[in-house]
């Protein structure tokens, strides 16, 4: 009635309210989240991000070595790219320089010193979660569950443990100390 008073026939008689999102602009490596995910600009498209997309980049081989962009698809390439990041034959490369500078006792004491500490680190957590884990009932081969009373003292056999395995680590730096092998 009111466009029609006022000579106003062919306009919209509703009241209209808008909203215009605000844009944001990313660029290339922006990291942001949105609606409870977050996103990245990867080569110019927009993907998800999750935390797995750095173990996927540390774990996946890729096509050319970082040191010498030759291609990696020998044998031990893998392996080698895992410890050292680079190809097998930069790895052949370095350890030549090393043996000729001087330097690959130290740098063979420490790639030994590094493997134990880590084997004595996965054993002593290993250990020490099995002793902490709860065995006092276990189920029989006639499917009865049966519980057993008495067993370690779970505090002294961890300590025990501690010390064993400090005594290991202590010899494993006096190892990676000492000039002699």
């Amino acid at each position: 009635m009111r466009n029609l008073i006022k000579g106003k026939s062919g306009e919209s008689s509703e009241l209209q309210v808008g909203y215009t999102k605000s844009q944001e602009q990313h660029k290339e490596g922006d990291i942001w989240e949105e609606k409870g995910k977050k996103w990245i600009i990867k080569d110019g498209i927009k993907q998800t991000y999750t935390k797995l997309d750095e173990v996927k980049k540390a774990a996946i081989l890729p096509l050319f070595c970082p040191s010498c962009g030759g291609i990696m698809k020998k044998r031990n390439d893998t392996k080698m790219y895992n410890i050292h990041k680079m190809c097998f034959d930069c790895v052949i490369d370095m350890e030549h320089k090393l043996k000729i500078e001087g330097k690959y006792e130290k740098y063979e004491r420490d790639m030994l010193a590094n493997n134990a500490e880590d084997y004595i680190n996965d054993l002593e957590s290993y250990l020490l979660e099995a002793l902490n884990s709860s065995n006092d009932q276990f189920i029989s081969e006639q499917g009865e569950v049966e519980r057993w009373k008495g067993g370690l003292d779970k505090e002294k056999v961890t300590e025990e443990l501690k010390e064993f395995f400090d005594d290991h680590k202590k010899s494993i730096k006096e190892f990676r100390q000492n000039d002699k092998t």
